[in-house]
């Protein structure tokens, strides 16, 4: 069955540009050693990761245990960028257009694009908007790591990566003009020594850059380089052959034997990209980008009506229990989000990672009089999943039903996309006995009460069910005990040994199991129980309603059942036999390192081989892909992994899914990355089960809980625009209708009110065929730039539960944003270090100006043992900078403290180690210069300084006491002795203050 499949997918193997988009390429090429986009994002991301924690941290454990810590969010960041990488061979609008892919000599228009995606990524991941940071890092990584495989760059003997790409301050290779032939007829799949001998030559000053044309668009002129390959038509017309390195395969690559050079230098880039982004955000901004460690967020959704007393006391209780525990555990802050409703209103949002602020804001939360059934419920469960990070747990308190149910299919939407879990707890007291509220109040709510339908709450355990959550109906009087609730899903490491509902009245029959990774385990039951029974693996039971036993502990309140397994816990598996006269739903978590993250995916063949991942929900019926990663697991922890089981809403198997490993998971990393093949999509709504064994032989068992809900109709986005304040922008999709023809609602929402028409619109969608539509998104003139609009769409069938989503993120650019990053010059040097380095010192002199209109905003030594003064001065005059250097160079002998006052110049002084310097008081204008005196021992000939504009552009400033031969800005040449006289530093000051003035 495997190898015919293997057959059928190689016959969908068409052609592909840019390393290949993920590990599943390698087999549909069949070559196995490549470097896909994928891999070399995925190492990079981890290098760079393990390298800041290393730094920030003060060492604990070993390099092996600190990828194990990194956590599942970790792993689902990193597939996130991973995916907007490959997206970019698989949507229909970046596919084949040479500028995301460095094909077709389109080398200028690909570079603006690709600082574009930088500064949109730095303003993002400013702004706090993660996902859409991680969206733009993607595209960016796509296009600089094509520039090595499309480009010639690798055969002109370039042996570092070219700078200029995102660096418009370093030198540029200029690119072969139109009418200049580029390369040689070559016959073979193999080309060896195609390119024009100009197009190789190693002397800097005269060379030429191309890339290779693909298939018909642009066409290609006579005598260029194609792309080349199998399915690229362009390789037939005059020069034929190709140069791509795409991959190690002469069918794909004919410079197949130059992929490794070419890959490593992608993957050079890739780290360069990373390390600049970490230093210019800072390392606790890096490592949230990619949810290093990232501890539960804590969402909460209040109602703060008049009868909400009681929950917003046990809510802010909650939190403080939550925050005093963490307070010892000194990990990476965590994300805490607070929105409350109140008829009409709903918000503001309240974000942040100080655990004390939201305290606060919980401690300012009033139970405010009016607000009747229903409220705003829906659209404040929409902020705070737009508001908290993937992956989180939300919990809704309140006591009334929705007011806003159109927006139903938007929020769970974004609960699927995001992973995110909703819980309700829903004081409703249905006999409405409580005393707490008014005589007068109660009478009215009564008048209303009579009116209200029994499922007024449906929507709400809808959404619980479909997101993995719980909707608990408790009391006024048990909702402090209940929200323990709130705890016990916030734990860090939680994982899920079994979720199912059922609704018999029969005996029921559930079981999970307990591996030896497992601690604290605990079973939550909603609903009213009449009889329930626990056996261990050993056949010991204990029935639970009838007092204490030695398997495990029972607190019952008002609508919930906690139960906790008592230590110590056996491994194997555990049984659970529950009867009810209604709906039951049983929830069992545990505490354990190891879980897994998983996607749909399908073959493409149409630019790529790959697989492309399904975005929404899968359709039903036909063949796919279940890509898996185990996250967690302990390197010397030996465990593997059988199969999946699609599990029905009640728990019942609906298929069986073997998992092969797949060839990307290399022994050095904590995550295991697993494919089964689908042979058909379950038509019913069905939660994914790991199943696999630890190294000691027990079955490990892991539960994704939210529902996938297969569908017979696809939509899809297909073109994510950058949003600019003032201007209207329109984001195109498909719909494509896998079922008979009929007709569709379309709903498109955001959370920021910015879509001109929200629908539905009424669609009629033929047979087996698609609608193509946009919708109109106004960015008012005062958007915040950096501001992510979080659109979402969806489509519903009118006469059947066919129903999908697409979510997009769009972010709002300044329109014309400054990008130039500040300069420093070098304008003296003076080093005499002999072999011996204790004896002597050597120091450099440095001009620090901002090449954009933004001006400097700090500077911080990131490497260097010596001590960096800067000066500044209102105008340099010749004495002032004599002064300067004097009084600098006396001070690197002194060692006087704090930065301090002396005529009118500034002064401060930075050690390695030193946070950041703001130096904005300093220089108010953007035209003004820093001085700068760098003194440092022979045995550091190094040095390293970050200058930072106020728009967020970083420079990196690296000093050797053999500067000479490193001026890395050509705007000065120091003389070859490395000594200029004062009279030049000021002419050549003076320039540079009319160079940054023109």
């Amino acid at each position: 069955m495997q190898l015919f499949i293997l057959a059928y997918l190689l016959l969908l193997a068409l052609p592909c540009m840019g390393f290949l988009p993920n590990f599943w390429s390698r087999v549909l090429t069949l070559s196995w050693d490549s470097h896909t986009h994928q891999y070399i994002t995925e190492q990079a991301i981890l290098n760079v990761t393990l390298e800041t924690l290393r730094s920030t941290e003060t060492p604990q454990g070993n390099n092996e245990e600190e990828q194990t810590r990194l956590g599942r969010g970790f792993w689902r960041a990193v597939g996130e960028v991973v995916k907007s990488n490959a997206a970019m061979d698989f949507l229909s609008t970046t596919k084949s257009d040479p500028v995301y892919h460095f094909d077709s000599e389109r080398v200028d228009s690909a570079m603006g694009m690709l600082r574009q995606c930088w500064a949109q990524t730095v303003l993002s991941v400013r702004a706090r908007k993660y996902q859409s940071a991680r969206h733009s890092l993607g595209q960016l990584f796509h296009s600089l790591q094509d520039f090595y495989s499309h480009s010639n760059w690798v055969e002109m003997g370039q042996r570092s990566i070219y700078l200029h790409l995102l660096q418009p301050e370093e030198p540029a290779v200029p690119v072969a003009k139109e009418d200049t032939p580029t390369c040689m007829e070559c016959f073979s799949a193999t080309c060896r020594d195609n390119l024009q001998p100009a197009l190789t030559n190693t002397q800097r000053e005269t060379q030429l850059l191309t890339t290779g044309y693909f298939s018909t668009f642009p066409p290609k002129p006579y005598g260029k380089c194609s792309h080349g390959g199998i399915m690229d038509s362009s390789r037939y017309m005059g020069a034929k052959g190709g140069i791509n390195k795409d991959s190690t395969s002469p069918l794909f690559s004919p410079h197949h034997y130059l992929h490794v050079e070419a890959a490593n230098l992608a993957k050079e880039a890739t780290l360069s990209v990373l390390r600049d982004l970490r230093d210019t955000v800072g390392p606790k901004t890096f490592l949230r980008l990619f949810s290093v460690k990232q501890i539960p967020a804590l969402v909460f959704v209040m109602d703060t009506t008049g009868s909400m007393f009681e929950e917003i006391t046990a809510a802010r209780f909650r939190a403080h229990t939550i925050i005093e525990s963490r307070a010892s555990n000194r990990g990476l802050p965590g994300t805490y989000v607070l929105v409350p409703f109140h008829d009409p209103e709903v918000g503001p949002v309240f974000e942040s990672d100080d655990p004390n602020q939201f305290v606060q804001q919980m401690e300012n939360l009033m139970a405010l009089g009016g607000g009747d059934e229903p409220e705003m419920c829906l659209s404040a469960i929409q902020l705070a999943l737009t508001h908290s990070p993937p992956l989180s747990e939300i919990f809704v308190f309140t006591d009334a039903s929705p007011k806003d149910p159109h927006l139903f299919d938007a929020v769970k939407a974004l609960t699927l996309e995001k992973q995110s879990k909703v819980t309700f707890l829903l004081t409703e007291d249905p006999k409405y006995t409580s005393e707490s509220r008014s005589s007068r109040r109660r009478k009215r709510r009564r008048k209303k009460r009579e009116a209200l339908s029994p499922d007024r709450f449906s929507l709400y355990s809808a959404l619980s069910s479909v997101s993995g959550g719980l909707t608990i109906f408790t009391t006024n009087s048990d909702i402090r005990r209940v929200s323990a609730i709130v705890e016990d899903n916030t734990a860090t490491d939680k994982v899920t040994l079994l979720h199912v509902e059922s609704d018999q009245d029969l005996m029921s029959t559930h079981s999970f199991r307990v591996d030896s990774s497992v601690k604290n385990v605990t079973l939550h039951i909603t609903g009213i129980l009449t009889e329930c029974i626990l056996s261990s693996p050993s056949d010991q039971s204990q029935s639970l309603l009838s007092g204490d036993g030695p398997l495990a502990a029972l607190d019952h309140f008002d609508g919930l059942y906690r139960i906790g397994l008592l230590s110590p816990i056996q491994p194997g598996q555990w049984k659970l036999q529950a009867k009810s006269d209604g709906h039951l739903t049983f929830n069992v978590i545990g505490q354990s390192s190891v879980d897994f993250l998983y996607y749909f995916a399908t073959v493409t063949n149409e630019t790529h081989p790959g697989l492309e991942r399904v975005e929404g929900s899968p359709v039903a019926g036909v063949p796919a892909f279940l890509v898996l990663a185990v996250t967690g697991l302990p390197l010397d922890e030996e465990a593997s992994f059988s199969h999946v089981t699609l599990l029905g809403a009640d728990g019942e198997t609906l298929q069986q899914v073997k998992l092969n490993s797949s060839s990307s998971s290399s022994s050095s990393y904590s995550v295991e990355e697993l494919v089964g093949w689908v042979n058909s999509v379950p038509r019913a709504p069905f939660c994914v089960r790991l199943t696999g064994r630890d190294s000691r032989g027990n079955k490990l068992e892991r539960v994704s809980t939210e529902m996938v809900q297969p569908t017979h109709v696809q939509m899809q986005v297909l073109s994510i625009p950058r949003l600019v304040p003032g201007h209207s922008t329109m984001v195109d999709f498909d719909i494509l209708n896998h079922g008979p023809a009929r007709l569709f609602n379309l709903t498109a929402d955001d959370d920021c009110g910015y879509l001109h028409k929200r629908g539905p619109h009424t669609i009629h969608v033929a047979e087996q065929g698609s609608f193509r539509g946009q919708v109109d998104i106004l960015t008012p003139a005062t958007a915040q730039a950096g501001a992510t609009v979080t659109l979402t769409l969806t489509v519903r069938a009118l006469h059947s539960p066919d129903a999908n989503y697409a979510v997009a993120y769009l972010t709002v650019i300044p329109p014309d944003p400054d990008m130039s990053p500040p300069s420093c010059s070098v304008a003296r040097v003076e080093s005499t270090c002999p072999s011996i380095c204790t004896e002597s010192s050597w120091s450099v002199s440095l001009v620090v100006s901002d090449r954009g209109r933004s001006g400097l905003a700090a500077l911080q030594l990131q490497k260097g043992e010596g001590i960096l003064t800067l000066f500044h001065s209102p105008q340099p005059t010749e004495e002032s900078l004599e002064e300067a250097q004097h009084k600098a160079h006396r001070d690197t002998t002194t060692s006087e403290g704090h930065p301090h006052h002396h005529h009118h110049h500034h002064k401060a002084r930075l050690e390695k180690g030193d946070p950041p310097l703001n130096v904005t008081e300093w220089v108010p204008g953007s035209s003004q210069l820093l001085l700068a005196w760098y003194a440092s021992s022979c045995c550091s000939p190094k040095a390293e300084l970050l200058v930072w504009d106020t728009a967020g552009n970083m420079k990196r400033c690296r000093l050797t006491s053999g500067q000479q031969t490193q001026l890395r800005d050509r705007s000065i040449e120091s003389s070859g002795a490395g000594r200029i006289t004062l009279t030049n530093v000021y002419v050549l000051m003076s320039g540079l203050l009319w160079s940054t003035l023109l």
